[in-house]
């Protein structure tokens, strides 16, 4: 299987290839160890955060170790994005412009049970050919076969049904990769984390993209502030999804095209 290349290295033409017929594609040697630094100290405060509003709530079964909503003034989440990994390759996979729909993390540990191990796609209903979402998983450990690597079913992302768990487990690829990489994949491919047997953490974050009509999982724009996005850079702008928001009154919807929440150009 060809779909495993240098990030500095690779081309749209491997990107196309590689998703068309397996569905994903891994990019190596994209995060420096710097970053990766970053992401892993700021998960350990983040995931105390999360998991207290778990248990408070009642949902804390089968969450261990997923860490929802990352993005805040004072993370890794703008310095991350600011990156505008796989840009190239997303706009051309949504033939235009794209946001962030979600970005998570998974803190994979040995005897956890999280939901993200069941075989599933990331988009409730199957849309084909139409690109609607894609996800994106940063590995922030080794992926070995040990340690939990995710299952990806390629060709899966062609077909509505789901597939039996014996028939999944038989057939599904395993993504081996170093830390630093990056896994691109359509959101209709069927996958799952694998188990954890190591006695040490497998960290990833994972982020989903969508066409910019399509709904959010979280309200970034109001998180952060509107005035706050004011002071963020043309493309952070786009991505967090400051250019395609919602009117929330009279006065915000009737304003000249500059000024509108929601911008020409996002589909």
């Amino acid at each position: 299987m060809n779909n495993k290349f240098d990030y500095a290295k690779a081309s749209l033409d491997d990107f196309q290839n590689s998703v068309s017929q397996f569905g994903w594609v891994v990019y190596e040697n994209a995060l420096t160890d710097e970053l990766i630094d970053e992401i892993r100290e700021d998960l350990i405060s983040a995931y105390d955060i999360r998991r207290q509003v778990q248990i408070k709530n009642g949902i804390d079964s089968n969450m261990e170790g997923t860490l929802h909503h990352l993005l805040e003034r004072d993370n890794f989440g703008l310095h991350f994005l600011e990156q505008m990994f796989c840009d190239k390759e997303m706009r051309n996979f949504f033939n235009g412009n794209y946001v962030l729909n979600g970005l998570s993390g998974v803190i994979n540990m040995k005897n956890d049970r999280p939901y993200v191990q069941n075989v599933h796609r990331d988009l409730r209903t199957f849309t084909g050919e139409m690109k609607m979402m894609i996800q994106m998983i940063v590995l922030l450990d080794d992926f070995t076969e040990e340690n939990g690597a995710t299952y990806l079913l390629s060709g899966s992302h062609r077909k509505d049904d789901k597939p039996e768990d014996e028939y999944f487990y038989e057939h599904a690829d395993r993504a081996l990769a170093k830390k630093g990489s990056i896994i691109l994949f359509d959101s209709n491919l069927w996958h799952a984390a694998g188990k954890n047997y190591t006695d040490y953490p497998r960290r990833v974050l994972t982020l989903s993209f969508t066409k910019p009509y399509f709904k959010p999982q979280f309200d970034f724009p109001r998180f952060l502030g509107y005035e706050f996005g004011e002071s963020l850079s043309d493309n952070l702008r786009q991505v967090i999804g400051y250019n395609a928001r919602i009117p929330a009154n009279l006065s915000e919807f009737y304003q000249p095209v500059h000024l509108r929440m929601y911008q020409p150009g996002q589909g």
